[in-house]
């Protein structure tokens, strides 16, 4: 999901600022009768029709002041709360001034989501989700496909945030329309990163046989076409359920063509997604007790992680990651020392970025978590009481 989000924040931020160029989208605006009412015509019957409608409907509002149900004064700024009369509302005014505001045009509610989304603040694009709609409305495929994108990047940097699988299943679903849409419009490449995204999040969310099958679909799409990175994405998240599976052999194979795809893919500089696979290779090495195929990819894989925190300018997560399988790996051939000096350099590494460490605790936890789980020199009953208080420390 992290290396998802690079690769939208490039791609998607670009959709969607051209999609609002010029600070909107040419949005359509409801035609308005000149005459402010009914159609000339008809006369005083249809004016009183519409008076006792607004009537009936207002009797249904409460006063923002007492509560009393009927009110009939709208406050003429805001035209969101109504009133029994002028008293209700000059004694509500001191409550209500701190939220009234006139209402805002689609332009203006364009403009504020483009600049919640361009400063990474996902909460403030969520909070005009409901009017996503209003938005989309009469517009053109890539309009529509970019406002999506805003939307989707919300929802999962919600999830990297928070954990919850909540957004994970709203970026999924927001994921599914954007599918259509990018079918329509002929852009394939890009149709099968979306599907490759909509299972990164459906996996998040602990759907992973629905997962699996956006992956079989973006594959197809990926031999068609023959885009790399989606092959080498979709071979990554098939390779990663087969061994979740216990189909060792057949996961093995899928990531190994996912690593071979990951060079010839489409993306400029560091690969995230060579990465991803790397660590996932790597993984299902241990689990398979291929110990002797371990060190060209560690050695491989550690490289590629300096050079991305060399560009981040903290650590990767895969920095972190790298430390950990090469200190599996020395304890696997029996040298305890060299691996505590891994384990070591790693916590170092979080000590000396702690600012870093804070902003991105829980990438950084899943990687302490794998640490502690697969290393025995954090066995207390082996001594090694220095490196599990610092461990423990690095935790808390």
């Amino acid at each position: 999901q992290q290396s998802t989000l690079g690769l939208w924040e490039e791609g998607c931020t670009a959709t969607a600022m051209a999609a609002s160029a010029g600070g909107r989208i040419s949005l359509p605006g409801a035609a308005t009768n000149a005459a402010g009412g009914a159609d000339a015509g008809e006369g005083d019957s249809g004016a009183l029709q519409v008076a006792e409608a607004l009537r009936t409907i207002a009797l249904k509002n409460p006063c923002a002041h007492c509560g009393k149900q009927g009110a009939l004064k709208r406050c003429s700024i805001c035209k969101q709360v109504w009133y029994c009369g002028a008293e209700c509302q000059k004694a509500g005014w001191r409550r209500h001034k701190k939220r009234c505001a006139p209402p805002l045009s689609i332009n203006e509610i364009c403009a504020k989501v483009l600049a919640a989304h361009t400063a990474g603040k996902w909460r403030g694009v969520l909070e005009w989700e409901v009017r996503m709609e209003e938005l989309m409305e009469g517009q053109p495929d890539a309009a529509c496909n970019g406002i999506l994108s805003w939307f989707f990047i919300a929802h999962l940097r919600g999830s990297l945030s928070t954990g919850s699988p909540q957004h994970a299943l709203s970026a999924a679903s927001l994921g599914s329309r954007r599918v259509d849409l990018l079918g329509k419009m002929e852009r394939f490449r890009d149709q099968g990163e979306a599907m490759c995204s909509i299972s990164d999040n459906l996996a998040a969310a602990g759907k992973h046989q629905e997962a699996a099958g956006w992956l079989e679909r973006a594959r197809k799409i990926a031999e068609a076409h023959g885009f790399f990175s989606v092959e080498c994405r979709a071979c990554h998240g098939l390779g990663i359920q087969a061994m979740r599976e216990g189909r060792d052999a057949e996961g093995l194979e899928l990531l190994q063509n996912a690593l071979a795809a990951a060079p010839l893919s489409e993306h400029e500089g560091i690969n995230p997604w060579e990465l991803l696979v790397l660590h996932s290779l790597i993984n299902a090495l241990f689990k398979t007790d291929a110990i002797e195929e371990l060190d060209p990819l560690i050695l491989r894989h550690g490289e590629a992680a300096k050079a991305e925190s060399a560009r981040e300018g903290f650590p990767s997560v895969d920095e972190l990651r790298s430390l950990v399988s090469r200190a599996r790996l020395h304890e696997a051939r029996g040298e305890p020392q060299e691996a505590a000096r891994d384990v070591r350099a790693m916590l170092d590494l979080l000590h000396q970025n702690e600012t870093a460490v804070q902003d991105r605790f829980l990438q950084y936890e899943i990687v302490l978590n794998d640490a502690s789980s697969h290393l025995k020199i954090l066995d207390p009953a082996l001594g090694e009481e220095e490196l599990i208080t610092s461990m423990a420390g690095a935790r808390a």
